[in-house]
């Protein structure tokens, strides 16, 4: 008789906000895992528009049927150190990234190598953004509906709304 090992993938990243793009490869890396936890990073560097809170609810809500459709658990968690202790952390054996362009690989192959230095059983796993979903950046969606642009194509219905109402249109 042979015991599977339960596989945990966890895909990092900031979710300000989560795009239809994150969800294409939060779905497809569902697939892929028994459990996936989508690692809400703190960054303060990067100033989010929402709170740490308000993005991991969204990616909770938004992940739901995700979880449904495939039987895969999902959880949101919000993380500030490293990458790679938080993998360890989670008991993932795998992170998830996901590429939009060529640019995205240069700066994840240097990640992956300091990630491998520091633990090298954890893996990583690059998933391409599908076609439909490349050109979608959080920073640009933000831009795009703070000038009054449409970002109905590149965030789910619900988020839309959220973020212009953060943005008082």
């Amino acid at each position: 008789m042979t015991v599977s090992k339960q596989r945990t993938g966890l895909y990092p990243g900031t979710f300000d906000p989560v795009t239809n793009g994150h969800l294409d490869i939060i779905r497809r890396a569902a697939t892929l895992v028994d459990k996936l936890v989508i690692g809400v990073a703190i960054n303060r560097d990067k100033g989010p528009l929402f709170t740490l809170e308000e993005r991991t609810a969204m990616i909770e809500a938004e992940t739901a049927s995700i979880a449904r459709d495939t039987g895969t658990v999902i959880v949101a968690e919000p993380f500030e150190n490293l990458l790679i202790h938080f993998a360890e952390q989670v008991g993932a054996q795998v992170i998830i990234r996901g590429l939009r362009a060529v640019s995205d690989f240069e700066y994840e192959f240097q990640m992956v190598g300091m990630n491998r230095a520091m633990n090298d059983k954890v893996e990583t796993l690059f998933l391409m953004a599908d076609a439909h979903h490349q050109a979608i950046a959080s920073k640009l969606v933000k831009e795009i509906a703070r000038l009054g642009g449409d970002v109905s194509n590149f965030v789910p219905g619900e988020i839309e709304k959220r973020l212009l109402e953060r943005l008082g249109r």
